[in-house]
């Protein structure tokens, strides 16, 4: 980097005397010269103009010769060896045989401070008015006290002579021969902090930031206030300086040959090399630098910044323009950022075409260039047409190459022709477009793109949000009717004048593209996942031609496109499940992703829901009857869509409903369901007859179902289901349904005479017996009866089934004739009904489904039939503890053997014996207890109180005597009965009198 900092402008020649020192006041120069005169210069155009004091309208070194305009001679008696003068305090600080201070402009006497008579080198802290003196082996700090003299602070003696020196902060930094040193001014203590060069002396240069640059040979090293080296780098001297002046943000070395001009960034390159041989002095003015030869004055006058940028934007040192920039004055905070704007957009194509892409997009996201100007080095990703955004504009130094042209969304089909300029491109060229696309350069690009995304994402979500709060106005004030909107409605592009859509719009289908040819599958899906601005129709094909579907189905879900994205899903669970899978497809594609896809949607659309659930519902019936119900969509519309396009799994979903829940299906489903099953039975039944191969225990899966659901479901009419049962068939079927209508007779007798299982029968009781015993109201205690009955009278119960089965009876308590109180002959008889047990007595007879036989109750048969005999002993001696024996004997033939009984006589006096004696305990337990009430009692009545003279009431502690008293049943507190009376709410012992005498 060599450029044109500095402008090297002669100001004064042919000094009559040698110049020893240099000082700027405002726009005037102050030499020291060797013959102790001190010689004031100002611009010639101050003098004709008569400005001849310090603080003119442009106090600053001008660049025109200047004259003479005023000599002091013999202002020093000694040489002159330092001077610095202090704008800030209007003196005038020069050490020759002593440190003498004068005020300016008058240049009057101050003070002399004797004490420093010998000092080589001296260092002054303007902002505190510290002044630190080096003499011989000792460092002097004195203090500026009211402007009017100089007060020592401290004496410090240090190892050897102090050759260099400068304040940093509370230290001083001392450059003593070949090493330099930190001294803390309060204490004197001494750190070292290295060596110095060998070849030239120590040089302590202090920066406007606090920090200090030392002087190691022909290399400026950086440290802090402390000592510590800093880790931004060296400036390396092409010589060692002499001396060296910071005038921000440059260094200005002097070398013997000539003046070096170095920056004060790393690494500290060279700026520029100015030819002024014999320079013995180098001052920092407030404009610019002084360089003093031994007659004459060179102002070293920086050139304008803006001319600068310019030289160092041509010459492609861009991060040195962009520094430069940061110092344009805050007054032209517009130009500034022009000039930035340009410069990064600059070093980014630089940085592009040399393939260094990320810290291209850097420079190109500093320089806030719209993303179609970046994009446009791009030209495989295809981008959306847009309305608003202007295209790029070229930029006015860069070559044709890098702006190529844009294929959109409306014409990506098409191939640009392409010109003969276009067909006769180099080979370099070719491998530059290569070059440009890398996997690197896309990389870059989705970083640029992901920094971006979230500034304009914003704006464009405010844009829609603005525009939905007004399009929510002018509906209001319109009046327009409500128009739904279909769930599958693209949202799509809308042409419209907004800027901050259409650049999103263009950042997302940009940064989808990078993601996936940069090979983050992931990061491509979390894009479409969230909101985003994608293009529909380049975004669809782009994802089809690399089989990304899982994006496109996230694609879809985003714009809301559900019945795209449904026949997509549906369409991959298909092909990954058929016998010949697509081997295009990057992952399995399962039934419940379709489950999991409809959650959402219960809601908002059921009807999709439903449409799409039917693919799933037979192989995922268990997760889609539990979509349904976390869904809320009502079962009486699931149940008519099945009913309508799935009949064939309407069952397996009102199966599926019933198993989670029987009340999570209303009646009519519950109906509607037993009548499916019973049509596939009867369909069945029918195939089976007309083949002659029915019977009875035969059964289906769908039969063994109706059963179950005859026995278990509450909620269908019984009564219906009855009338379509046939008459000659499906007995165990009709004996559940007269169950169900309380018809126990007519169903105990299918049980047993049609279908010869006594077994059924008896658990057919216990479940009637059972249910009395939960039902209290309803009781079925004597159903045993009734099924003892039929075994004993098969004839009879036979003609009564075929006749109301003919003549089919409403459901109510219909049951056998109440068995009569027919005179019982048998002795034995009546003692069993008289030891009966107190469970069978409390049961009422007439509340029960209870028959006898014709006649006088010994007549067993009706013209001769077989009675079921054993059957009904065994009914007896199984169900003992749950028949009224009384009755069931009377039921029995004449000619019952006793032996017979046995089993059913045995258990049953047993447990009346049993209770008999438990009985005659309780009751002589309970005529023990009462005699020991009766006992106490007499106790109580026979108590006896003693009153004396000293008897006193408990309550007003006055004496008894002979007045009316109470007695607590304690039998020791006393008190007058009026006491009591006045006072029951205060008693003194808990209870109430029992007494009174």
């Amino acid at each position: 980097m060599v450029h044109s900092a500095y402008d090297s402008v002669e100001l004064l020649k042919g000094c009559p005397a040698r110049i020893e020192a240099v000082a700027s006041y405002g726009s005037k120069l102050l030499l020291g010269c060797s013959d102790g005169s001190l010689r004031i210069y100002a611009p010639s155009s101050a003098l004709a103009a008569g400005d001849d004091g310090p603080l003119s309208p442009n106090p600053e070194i001008r660049r025109e010769p200047y004259i003479l305009e005023r000599t002091v001679t013999g202002f020093w008696k000694r040489a002159l060896v330092a001077m610095e003068a202090s704008r800030s305090r209007d003196l005038l600080l020069s050490l020759s045989e002593w440190i003498v201070l004068h005020r300016l402009p008058n240049l009057e006497t101050v003070v002399a401070i004797g004490k420093t008579k010998g000092a080589n080198v001296f260092s002054w802290d303007d902002r505190r008015g510290f002044l630190g003196v080096g003499r011989q082996k000792r460092i002097g700090i004195y203090r500026l006290d009211g402007g009017r003299e100089f007060v020592e602070v401290k004496e410090f003696g240090v190892p050897d002579v102090v050759k260099s020196m400068a304040w940093c902060g509370e230290n001083i930094c001392l450059g003593i021969r070949r090493e330099y040193m930190i001294m803390n001014s309060t204490t004197g203590a001494l750190s070292e902090v290295f060596p110095s060069g060998r070849i030239a002396s120590p040089l302590v240069i202090p920066l406007p930031s606090g920090e200090l640059l030392l002087g190691k040979d022909n290399i400026g090293v950086f440290v802090d206030q402390n000592g510590k080296l800093l880790q931004d780098g060296r400036i390396c001297w092409s010589e060692a300086p002499a001396s060296v002046a910071i005038h921000k943000p440059y260094a200005v070395g002097r070398l013997p040959r000539h003046v070096e001009i170095r920056s004060l960034r790393a690494p500290y390159p060279l700026v520029q090399t100015v030819v002024l041989r014999d320079v013995h002095l180098l001052l920092q003015s407030n404009n610019c630098v002084i360089a003093t030869l031994s007659n004459s004055v060179y102002g070293l006058l920086p050139v304008p910044l803006g001319a600068q940028i310019v030289q160092l934007t041509a010459s492609g040192d861009f991060e040195e323009a962009l520094a430069l920039c940061k110092l344009l004055p805050p007054e032209d905070s517009t130009l500034r950022a022009a000039k930035e704007s340009s410069i990064h957009m600059r070093y980014g194509h630089y940085l592009f075409d040399n393939g260094s892409y990320e810290e291209s997009m850097e420079q190109f996201l500093a320089s806030q260039v719209d993303i179609n100007y970046v994009l446009s080095l791009y030209p495989s990703i295809v981008l959306p047409k847009v309305l608003t955004i202007a295209e790029p504009e070229k930029f006015p130094d860069l070559n044709d190459e890098s702006h190529l042209s844009r294929v959109s969304s409306d014409a990506s089909d098409e191939i640009e022709s392409s010109s003969p300029s276009q067909l006769q491109e180099s080979d370099d060229k070719s491998m530059l477009e290569i070059k440009k696309m890398s996997h690197n350069a896309l990389m870059a690009l989705v970083k640029y793109l992901q920094k971006r995304r979230y500034s304009i994402i914003e704006r464009a979500t405010a844009e829609v949000t603005e525009e939905v709060v007004s399009d929510a106005v002018q509906d209001s004030i319109t009046s327009e009717p409500y128009r739904s909107k279909s769930s599958s409605k693209k949202r799509g592009p809308t042409y419209i004048s907004s800027v901050a859509r259409e650049m999103a719009t263009m950042l997302d289908t940009a940064l989808l593209q990078a993601l996936l040819l940069t090979g983050q599958s992931s990061g491509a899906l979390e894009l479409v996942k969230g909101p985003n601005y994608c293009d529909l129709k380049i975004c669809e094909e782009f994802l089809k031609e690399r089989n990304q579907y899982t994006a496109l189905l996230e694609l879809y879900k985003s714009n809301e496109m559900h019945r795209e994205a449904l026949g997509l899903l549906n369409q991959l669970v298909e092909e990954s499940n058929s016998s010949r899978p697509n081997s295009e497809l990057t992952q399995k594609f399962r039934p419940d992703m379709i489950i999991d896809y409809l959650k959402p949607l219960c809601r908002s659309d059921p009807m999709l829901v439903l449409e799409f659930s039917m693919h799933v519902l037979e192989s995922c019936a268990t997760e889609t009857i539990e979509l349904f119900l976390s869904g809320n969509i009502p079962a009486d519309l699931i149940n008519s869509y099945l009913k309508q396009h799935a009949p064939n799994m309407q069952s397996t979903y009102l199966e599926l409903m019933l198993s989670m829940s029987e009340n999570g299906i209303n009646t009519d489903l519950q109906n509607e369901l037993v009548q499916i099953y019973l049509s596939e039975v009867l369909d069945w039944h029918r195939d089976l007859k007309e083949q002659e191969n029915w019977d009875e225990k035969t059964y289906s899966s769908t039969r063994r179902k109706l059963l179950t659901a005859l026995e278990s479901i509450s909620g269908y009419n019984a009564e219906a289901l009855l009338k379509r049962l046939p008459l000659d068939g499906l007995y165990e079927e009709r004996a559940i349904l007269l169950g169900k209508m309380n018809q126990h007779q007519l169903a105990l007798s299918l049980y047993v005479h049609k279908l010869h299982l006594p077994a059924l029968a008896l658990a057919y009781c216990d479940r009637v017996y059972e249910t009395g015993l939960r039902q209290p109201s309803r009781s079925y205690a004597n159903i045993y009866l009734t099924l003892l009955q039929i075994y004993l009278n098969p004839q009879r119960t036979v003609k009564e089934f075929d006749h109301r089965t003919s003549n089919p009876v409403p459901s109510q308590n219909i049951g056998t004739q109440r068995i009569g109180s027919a005179k019982v002959k048998s002795r034995m008889a009546k003692k069993i009904a008289e030891i009966e047990v107190a469970d069978d007595t409390r049961i009422s007879p007439s509340s029960t489904d209870s028959g006898r036989s014709d006649g006088d109750g010994d007549e067993v048969t009706e013209g001769g039939g077989p009675i079921m005999l054993n059957d009904a002993l065994d009914l007896l001696s199984q169900r003992w503890d749950r028949i009224n024996g009384a009755q069931a004997l009377r039921l029995l033939p004449r000619e019952t053997k006793l032996q017979s009984l046995l089993p059913f006589l045995e258990p049953l006096l047993k447990k009346s014996s049993e209770g008999r004696r438990n009985y005659s305990v309780v009751k002589s337990l309970r005529y023990s207890e009462n005699f020991q009430v009766k006992q106490e009692l007499y106790k109580y009545r026979q108590t006896a109180v003693k009153i004396d003279g000293d008897s006193t009431c408990s309550l007003c502690h006055k004496r008894i005597g002979s007045s009316v008293f109470a007695v607590y049943p304690n039998g020791k507190t006393l008190v007058h009965f009026v006491c009591f009376r006045d006072s029951q709410n205060m008693k003194a012992v808990r209870g109430a009198p029992r007494k009174q005498l």
